[in-house]
């Protein structure tokens, strides 16, 4: 369990041999100077320790992080990412990354926005018509979140195992998860509100295979997967398997004290473009630091992605195009995305050049206990402060807030 450093890598040069090779279409200049400072205080190594310890003492069977920054790379993990075999949680595993699949999603619609495909305040109507019941929902409210379309998984979902049972290895059409959400009443008017929804990725798939004429896996592949060298990043949809070595992933039925289910294989039919991936640590630690740090997108369509705007009443918490900010407790602002689907819980997040970056995953869901612990490593990683003891102190600072439910939790409380 001990905190590793491998200085052999300096992580600045690194990522620039990693990011090599880009499309035209992606090599862009670097956006402005960051308006936000980088985290300056050293990773905590025990605060980092005890976010996993907490993690897994909430219910998650193993819990990993993997940080970069200008001293190198660290890694730690505890518990085990099989519970048949034993086997420890491995940094280097796959694993699903659910709703961080949202950011992969923005930024190609984004490249396709620069390259006069899509416009950002055009109604999605325009390119889809007739599929949404209001032609002033813009393809910026659905990155944002503020379209009103009802997020279809809260029903589908509302009993956790049997509704995940019923469509662990069903494949849908991007219109059949549409007409589920339109079943629904509208949560708000086009634009009045943050409502964070599925439904609104599930039409930025359907928007970027309109007008790139490709499925979402081929764009995903050859803007952002070959272009930054992701060995470990994948979007197989409808395939149920995670090749190569993996987590397993782990559910959480809603009743206490039944037994975890192994969620591993499935379709992810019932997310595609809003959260089918699968990566790795490493790998989504080069994602966020090549979109941060200007790789994939140019300076003026990247400060676009960054106007944020609150999500809750804290505060500390904003959403902007496909991309979420939290404030820390030391002041320090971080960019990325939560994922949650059945058995995994993931962040990926960065400063704002991109210059520190942290993926952390546990293996379980519907457990929302773990997945505050676990965004207890953003504090231990940027701001140096340690989360809560398992036994009981208050958590500090960013830590002491539930973490974002991505997906409808219905598990019970310890």
């Amino acid at each position: 369990m001990s905190l590793t450093v491998n200085r052999r890598l300096a992580v600045s040069a690194a990522l620039i041999t990693v990011m090599t090779g880009l499309a035209p279409a992606t090599a862009y200049a670097a956006p402005s100077a960051p308006t936000l400072p980088s985290a300056t205080a050293a990773p905590d190594a025990e605060a980092l320790s005890q976010a996993l310890r907490n993690t897994t003492a909430a219910g998650a069977p193993g819990a990993m992080v993997r940080l970069t920054g200008p001293s190198g790379v660290r890694t730690q993990a505890v518990g085990v990412q099989d519970r048949d075999t034993g086997a420890p949680m491995d940094v280097n595993a796959r694993f699903r990354i659910g709703s961080v699949t949202k950011t992969f999603s923005t930024v190609v619609l984004l490249q396709m926005v620069n390259e006069g495909k899509i416009g950002l305040d055009v109604p999605v109507d325009h390119y889809l018509p007739g599929l949404l019941p209001d032609d002033r929902i813009t393809v910026r409210h659905l990155l944002t979140h503020r379209s009103g379309l009802a997020d279809y998984t809260n029903t589908m979902f509302d009993r956790t195992v049997p509704g995940f049972e019923a469509v662990r290895n069903k494949v849908f059409g991007y219109r059949d998860l549409v007409d589920l959400s339109l079943r629904e009443p509208r949560t708000a008017e086009p634009g009045a509100a943050y409502q964070y929804s599925n439904t609104n990725f599930v039409v930025v798939g359907m928007l970027i295979e309109r007008a790139g004429g490709h499925p979402v896996a081929v764009e995903y592949e050859r803007r952002i997967i070959k272009p930054l060298k992701l060995k470990n990043t994948s979007y197989v949809h409808p395939r149920t398997e995670i090749k190569g070595p993996h987590a397993h992933g782990y559910l959480h039925p809603d009743e206490e004290a039944a037994p975890l289910v192994d969620s591993t294989e499935q379709t992810v039919s019932w997310a595609q473009s809003a959260g089918a991936m699968i990566s790795n640590a490493a790998d989504l630690n080069t994602f966020v630091s090549a979109l941060l740090g200007g790789r994939l997108l140019p300076a003026r369509t990247l400060d676009d992605m960054l106007k944020m705007t609150p999500t809750d009443a804290s505060n500390t918490r904003f959403y902007g195009l496909g991309l979420r900010r939290y404030d820390l407790s030391c002041g320090t602002s971080v960019y990325g995305h939560t994922g949650t689907v059945q058995g995994f819980y993931t962040y990926a997040f960065a400063t704002r050049d991109g210059g520190r970056t942290l993926a952390a995953m546990a293996n379980t869901s519907n457990r929302g206990q773990a997945n505050t612990a676990l965004g207890g490593t953003l504090e231990a990683a940027f701001c140096g402060k340690p989360p809560t003891t398992a036994k009981g102190a208050p958590l500090r600072g960013f830590a002491a807030l539930p973490a974002d439910a991505d997906l409808p939790e219905r598990g019970r409380a310890n």
